[in-house]
C-alpha cells in the first residue's frame, strides 16, 4: 500500500468510531509529528516508510476480529466499537518522533554504498505502553480497560514482567480485553507484516 493509501485507511477508522472529546486535537498533534511516515520498528516488522500507521491499521483489523471470534453478534455489549478503535489506532504512538535516519556502510553486489537505517533516538524515555497511555491522556480521557489494554500490549516482552511474572498474569485474568489486544499486536506484526531487509 503506499503511504497515503495507509493514511487514508487510518483516518476512516478513527473518523468512522471515535468521537471522544480530544480526539480532534489528539490527531491534530499526530498530523504534525511522523506518525503517519515513521517506521514500526527499527529492525523488526513493518521497519519502513508509514509501518506505524500500517500496524495500527492492521492490528486494529485483527482486534476487532479478535473481539468479534471471543464475544459473537452481541460484542459491543463487552466493548464498544470506539474503545476499539482507540487501543488498536493509539497503542503505538510512543513511537512519534522516536526514529532518526542515519547512513552506514553496506555491500551490495560487491560494491561499499551508503544507505539508510533508522535509528531509535527516545526524546521521552517514559517506557512503552505506559508511553503510550500518558501521551494519549495529554488529550483525552481512556477508560481504566483502555488503558490497561495500551499499557500492556507487549505482554511478557514487557520489561516490567521481568521480575514480577504473576503481574501480567493478574492483568490479563482481570481484563481480558487487554489480553485479547496483546494476542491482536502480535497477531498483526508476526502474520500480516513484513520486515525489509538491509
Amino acid at each position: 500500500m503506499e503511504l497515503e493509501e495507509i493514511k487514508q485507511e487510518f483516518l476512516e477508522i478513527f473518523y468512522d468510531n471515535i468521537e471522544r472529546e480530544g480526539s480532534e486535537e489528539l490527531l491534530n498533534y499526530l498530523e504534525k509529528t511522523d506518525f503517519f511516515t515513521a517506521p514500526a520498528s527499527s529492525r523488526f516488522h513493518s521497519n519502513f516508510e508509514g509501518g506505524l500507521c500500517l500496524h495500527s491499521v492492521n492490528v486494529y483489523n485483527r482486534f476487532l476480529n479478535l473481539v468479534k471470534n471471543e464475544y459473537g453478534e452481541d460484542w459491543e455489549k463487552v466493548i464498544s466499537p470506539e474503545s476499539v478503535a482507540i487501543i488498536a489506532l493509539l497503542h503505538d504512538i510512543c513511537k512519534v518522533n522516536f526514529y532518526t535516519v542515519e547512513m552506514r556502510n553496506a555491500k551490495v553486489n560487491g560494491e561499499w554504498i551508503q544507505k539508510p537505517f533508522y535509528k531509535v533516538d527516545d526524546a521521552l524515555p517514559y517506557g512503552h505502553g505506559e508511553k503510550s497511555v500518558y501521551m494519549i491522556s495529554g488529550f483525552m480521557k481512556l477508560t481504566r480497560e483502555e488503558a490497561m489494554a495500551i499499557n500492556w500490549h507487549m505482554g511478557a516482552f514487557d520489561e516490567r514482567t521481568k521480575n514480577n511474572p504473576a503481574m501480567l498474569k493478574n492483568v490479563f485474568a482481570r481484563y481480558p480485553i487487554a489480553f485479547l489486544f496483546h494476542l491482536a499486536d502480535y497477531m498483526a506484526t508476526y502474520l500480516d507484516e513484513k520486515t525489509v531487509e538491509d
